[in-house]
């Protein structure tokens, strides 16, 4: 019992040096992160906006090769307006006239709307791109800041990260399972002892009894106060002096 007591106390202390080497970065993980995310999303409004910038100039360029050729049609129609021999044949090139001038009207309201549009789209280009490159450059110094604090201590990390995997296959898996639970809900810290009477993690006096029974070290105990695993001073004693 004493050894699973131990364990656990041991994976509480890695814990708390990787905790303390995550609080050194601070919020910049964080806030690298919002920062990306706005990038992305400003990057996703430029090539949405590029895309429908060229889908309308396409279209627009389409409309004006119609108009084109809808206004040679209207010369040819009006030139033949002179040559008809009967009503049928004048009220036929008429109709076919007022038809075309009608699709010439529509194609150049299209377009009209569609070069505001576009301008639109180049206006909002405009405004988001200097947003863009500020933010990258934002991003470009927390992340140089980020790594640098993360090189630091790379090394420690990386060899209480296996320390930690050692220990870890040691703890039972319902006792682990306990202890993630635990830490997850008091902040990180889900393993104490027993200070002075109380315990080291919510600093409530723990009852007599209740402290006998800890340093027994017979099974697992937690504090009734904050829910933490409570460890006898004796156990924790032992753990620091490896």
């Amino acid at each position: 019992m004493v050894n699973r007591l131990s364990a656990l106390f041991e994976l509480q202390q890695i814990d708390d040096e990787l905790d303390s080497l995550e609080e050194l970065r601070g919020d910049l993980p964080l806030e690298v992160d919002e920062l990306n995310s706005e990038i992305q999303n400003i990057k996703e409004t430029i090539d949405s906006n590029e895309k429908d910038k060229s889908e309308s100039n396409k279209t627009i360029k389409s409309n004006e090769n119609e108009i084109e050729r809808l206004n040679a049609s209207l010369t040819k129609f009006k030139d033949q307006l002179y040559q008809v021999r009967n009503n049928k044949e004048y009220d036929a090139l008429t109709k076919e006239i007022e038809h075309s001038e009608e699709k010439v009207k529509v194609l150049t309201a299209e377009n009209v709307e569609l070069e505001n549009k576009v301008q639109s789209s180049v206006t909002e280009l405009e405004l988001v791109q200097p947003q863009l490159d500020e933010l990258s450059e934002d991003v470009g110094g927390k992340e140089k800041e980020l790594k640098t604090i993360v090189g630091a201590n790379e090394e420690e990390e990386k060899k209480l990260l296996e320390k930690r995997k050692v220990i870890a296959a040691k703890i039972r898996t319902s006792d682990y399972n306990t202890y993630t639970r635990i830490r997850k809900a008091c902040g990180g810290k889900a393993v104490a002892t027993i200070t002075r009477s109380a315990c080291s993690g919510c600093h409530n006096v723990v009852p007599p009894q209740r402290q006998i029974e800890i340093r027994g070290s017979r099974r697992l105990y937690t504090c009734e106060s904050c829910g933490r695993l409570l460890i006898s001073p004796n156990v924790a004693a032992e753990v620091d002096a490896k």
